[in-house]
């Protein structure tokens, strides 16, 4: 076999992802990021900035325990007309505890002119002596050349000489930063190709934003001219519009022959199997919904809706799917929809655990009635919980948990003890539990309707109370379908078990957007009993 060339994978989610808006790591968080990225088989973990705020401080203080990767430390070149040991900054750096040590550096003419406000001699001293003290110290050097890509095409001798003087003072890596994100692939080629006359390929990083959608492009052109280290994010964070993603980077590394014949890098295939529940966790640790249609990764990665192609799946899903979903640890998904043939119903109830054959009447009936509900509004590709009850319960699966037999809300704005103008939600709920004659009556208040339903419900479901306690809800979308004073609404509600982690979507319709709302409660509760295998009584 053909030796491969090694790719080092850099990342830098704890640092230049967490530049993301609404994005705020603990220390704990990056540790336990760190771990992730460490199994995973990275070979560089960015962990922060020590020096630069606490929680990179403390971070840095005793570097998490990693088996494989090369814990990192990020920091700027020494600061101008101060010696390497005249500088607070620098010194933290060097005393952190990290393996290698990353450097940022004007690489642009203009940069180091006006936002340093020094000679360019003086800047490329910098970067020299920087490197040197890291080498000194022990650690790897690298050299992020900032906006390398701008400072090229205005001043090619420039920009080539700042990466020439770090490599020249002993850097390991050496990298190029598409610092805005607007540099387009053919550029990157370009570009690259006249960088790697002066520096062998095999010192030189890329690192790109995704300000033009090119990010995963731009990386793939310069490791196709030579480049050796890929920097970027899980699921693509990063300032503005992110980073490179390694989400999609790793797996188009491993899975695509242009790039598995000729390289390799630390992931292995059965850690590759790991990476769309370490996407998840990520989102699952910030607190925000997984992107449905990401590539690899995504729910929607590997589903299809329409029929005929769902038969043809089912035969044949090597020639429908670029790659198979379990190689990075996905599944296939056939949607039930208006567009579904019998295919996508048996797929769909195979997913589910439910056997029936594809002449079984019961098939037929339930894709009747999804068409037949969709028709009116109802959307299951979207609300896989909802459709697993619909199948389960025309089988005759589904336990009377409890019934509903009514329920109000009032919204009233008033005024409190204090003057401040409120807006207060209360509901009341009427419920049979378990069939029992007498009813119990719940009343709660929330921040708006929909959560005072939520609360009233769960106050108390008796002998159920246990198997929801960890049931939360996590978004809340509406649709209206039709126009006019008797508009239809479709509301979607995502729920997660905050103990596994686990989402499901349910759906509700009606033309009254609380009583939809209503629905898609009572689906998600019902689900969620369902998948705890709660008994209804005898």
């Amino acid at each position: 076999m053909t030796s491969r060339d090694r790719l080092y994978l850099f990342d830098t989610t704890l640092r230049d992802g967490a530049q993301t808006t609404g994005v705020d790591f603990s220390a704990d968080d990056k540790r336990l990021i760190a771990g992730l990225l460490d199994d995973l088989g990275i070979d560089y973990i960015e962990g922060g900035y020590p020096g630069a705020n606490d929680t990179d401080t403390a971070l840095f203080a005793k570097a998490p325990p990693l088996k494989r990767s090369a814990f990192t430390a990020f920091g700027m070149t020494k600061r101008a007309g101060r010696s390497v040991g005249n500088d607070p900054g620098f010194r933290a750096i060097l005393q952190a505890d990290a393996t290698a040590i990353c450097l940022v550096a004007k690489s642009w003419d203009y940069h180091v002119r006006v936002a340093l406000g020094i000679e360019n001699q003086e800047n490329l001293d910098g970067i020299s002596e920087s490197v040197k003290a890291i080498m000194a110290a022990g650690r790897e050097p690298m050299i992020d050349c900032e906006h390398f890509f701008d400072g090229y095409k205005a001043n090619r001798e420039y920009a080539l000489a700042c990466a020439r003087t770090a490599y020249d003072a002993g850097a390991r890596w050496v990298i190029m930063c598409d610092t805005n994100g607007g540099t387009l692939p053919h550029e990157i080629e370009r570009i690259v190709a006249d960088v790697i006359k002066h520096i062998p390929g095999a010192r030189l990083g890329i690192h790109t934003h995704n300000d033009t959608e090119n990010a995963v492009a731009n990386t793939f052109a310069a490791v196709r001219v030579g480049v050796r280290q890929i920097q970027g994010t899980l699921n693509g964070l990063g300032e503005r519009c992110g980073n490179a993603n390694l989400t999609t980077l790793i797996p188009t590394l491993m899975l695509k022959s242009e790039y598995a014949d000729r390289y390799e890098i630390g992931v292995t295939p059965e850690r590759l199997m790991k990476i769309t529940q370490v996407s998840r966790v990520l989102d699952e640790l910030l607190n925000r919904a997984p992107n449905r249609h990401a590539p690899y990764v995504g729910d929607a990665a590997f589903a299809t809706k329409a029929g005929i192609h769902a038969s043809a799946i089912l035969k044949e899903p090597e020639t429908y799917e670029h790659v198979r979903p379990n190689l990075v640890g996905n599944k296939r998904r056939v949607l039930v929809s208006n567009q579904a043939g019998k295919s996508n119903v048996l797929a769909e109830l195979e997913r589910l655990g439910i056997a029936l054959d594809k002449d079984d009447p019961r098939v037929g009936r339930l894709l009747e009635e999804v068409k037949a509900r969709e028709a009116v509004g109802y959307a299951y590709e979207g609300a896989d919980a909802s459709f697993e009850l619909l199948a389960r319960r025309l089988l005759g699966e589904v336990p009377r948990y409890f019934s509903v037999d009514s329920f109000r809300v009032m919204v009233e704005r008033r005024h409190n003890a204090v003057g401040k103008l409120l807006t207060v939600s209360e509901a009341t709920v009427k419920v049979f539990i378990d069939g029992e004659t007498e009813p119990h009556w719940h009343v709660a208040e929330g921040n708006g309707p929909v959560n005072a339903l939520d609360r009233a419900l769960r106050k108390d479901l008796g002998r159920y109370q246990p198997f929801i306690d960890n049931l939360e809800l996590v978004d809340y979308k509406v649709r209206i379908l039709t126009g006019g004073t008797e508009a239809v609404t479709r509301v979607l509600i995502e729920s997660r078990d905050t103990r596994t982690a686990e989402r499901w979507f349910t759906v509700g319709v009606s033309p009254n957007i609380i009583d939809a709302s209503f629905e898609a409660l009572l689906d998600s509760i019902n689900y969620k009993l369902l998948r705890a295998g709660a008994a209804a009584a005898a």
